[in-house]
C-alpha cells in the first residue's frame, strides 16, 4: 500500500501540540512507516516553495495547530488547504483561538505599544515598531503583517475535523492517523477525539451538590483530593467542557481549564460557565453575590482561556 502524505504546520501557538505528536513514542515508528511527512517546520527543513509546487489534493492528511495571528499563517493555512484532502484543527489554538485569542481583549496598537515601548525590561528610545518591509542595501527584508484579530482556522478556510485539547492527547493522535489510513473517517466535521458528554462524566470525585460561598485560587487551599473540586471553590470548568482527555488535570488536583472545548450545542463555553456557577453560588443578596464574584481573579482569562474567537464575545468591543 502507498505511503499517506502527513503535512504538520505550527500557526500561532505554544509548541505544544509539536511536542505531542512526539509523544506518542514508539508509535512514531508506525506513523513513519505509514506516512512520508511532507511538512514539519519544527522538526525537519522542508520549505513552503517545496509545498507550493505539489499538486492540489496531494496531502492526504494535514494536523493544522495554531490560531491564525498575521498573514503568513493565513497564507499558509489557505495553501494547505488547497494541497490537503483532510485538513484538521488539530488543539484548542486552530479550534477556537486559544490563549492567543485573548489579545482580541486589546487592538493591534495597544499590544504593538506594550510589547515595544512600554515594558520595564524594553530599550527603545527611539520607539521603533515592527514594519511589513525595510528596504536594506542587499534587498527588502519582510515580515508577515500583524492582524488586529487572532481567528481560528475555520474563520479562514473549511476545515474537515476538529482534534481538540492543549494539547491533544498522543492516544487521540494515534486516532486520527489510524482513522485516516483505514478510511475508517467520521462524517466531515466531526470532533474527533473527545466524547459529547461533560467532563464531569468522566471525573471520579465525589460530588454532593453543595453550595459554594467563596471561590479560591489553587494556592489558596489544600483540596481535598477526593471532592469535587468546584464544589471546593476552586474554579472548575468540568460542567461545560467535553470529556475524552482522560481527566488528566484532574488526576494531578488541578482544576479543569476548558481546553477540549464546549459540549455540543454550546456555542459560548464561557458564558454557558457563569450560569453554571450561578446556580451553585450561596448567595441570598446582590451584596453577597459581589463579593463571591470578588474571587475570579481573571473572568476573560478563565472563562475564555482558549475560546475567545468563537465565542460570542470575540474580543474588545471597539469604539
Amino acid at each position: 500500500m502507498a505511503k499517506l502524505n502527513l503535512a504538520l504546520y505550527w500557526a500561532a501557538a505554544c509548541g505544544g501540540c509539536d511536542v505531542a505528536v512526539l509523544d506518542v513514542n514508539e508509535k512514531i515508528l508506525d506513523i513513519a512507516a505509514v506516512a512520508n511527512i511532507v511538512l514539519w517546520p519544527v522538526a525537519l527543513d522542508h520549505k513552503y516553495a517545496d509545498v507550493a509546487k505539489m499538486a492540489p489534493g496531494s496531502i492526504d492528511l494535514c494536523l493544522f495547530n495554531g490560531a491564525i495571528r498575521n498573514s503568513e499563517n493565513e497564507q499558509i493555512a489557505r495553501m494547505l488547504r488547497e494541497k490537503s484532502q483532510v485538513l484538521v484543527a488539530f488543539g484548542s489554538c486552530a479550534i477556537s483561538g486559544g490563549i492567543p485569542a485573548l489579545a482580541n481583549l486589546k487592538d493591534r496598537d495597544d499590544i504593538l505599544r506594550r510589547v515595544y515601548l512600554e515594558t520595564p525590561s524594553t530599550v527603545n528610545p527611539d520607539g521603533v515598531l515592527p514594519q511589513t518591509g525595510c528596504p536594506t542595501p542587499v534587498g527588502d527584508l519582510h515580515l508577515p503583517e500583524f492582524y488586529d484579530f487572532v481567528y481560528s482556522l475555520d474563520q479562514v478556510v473549511e476545515v474537515d475535523y476538529y482534534v481538540p485539547g492543549c494539547p491533544p492527547t498522543p492516544q487521540r493522535i494515534w486516532e486520527v492517523v489510524q482513522a485516516v489510513v483505514s478510511g475508517n473517517l467520521p462524517p466531515r466535521g466531526a470532533t474527533v477525539g473527545a466524547l459529547d458528554k461533560s467532563l464531569c462524566d468522566e471525573c471520579q470525585r465525589v460530588k454532593r451538590d453543595k453550595k459554594i460561598k467563596r471561590f479560591y485560587r489553587s494556592h489558596e487551599i489544600i483540596t481535598d483530593p477526593e471532592l469535587c473540586l468546584l464544589e471546593q471553590g476552586l474554579l472548575c470548568m468540568g460542567p461545560v467542557t467535553r470529556g475524552g482527555c482522560g481527566t488528566q488535570c484532574i488526576n494531578a488536583n488541578m482544576p479543569c481549564r476548558g481546553c477540549y472545548g464546549p459540549l455540543p450545542g454550546v456555542t459560548d463555553q464561557g458564558a454557558k460557565y457563569l450560569s453554571s456557577i450561578g446556580a451553585i453560588m450561596d448567595a441570598r443578596t446582590p451584596e453577597e453575590v459581589d463579593e463571591i464574584m470578588q474571587g475570579i481573579v481573571d473572568p476573560a482569562g478563565t472563562f475564555y482561556r482558549f475560546g475567545m474567537s468563537t465565542s460570542l464575545l470575540k474580543g474588545a468591543v471597539k469604539q
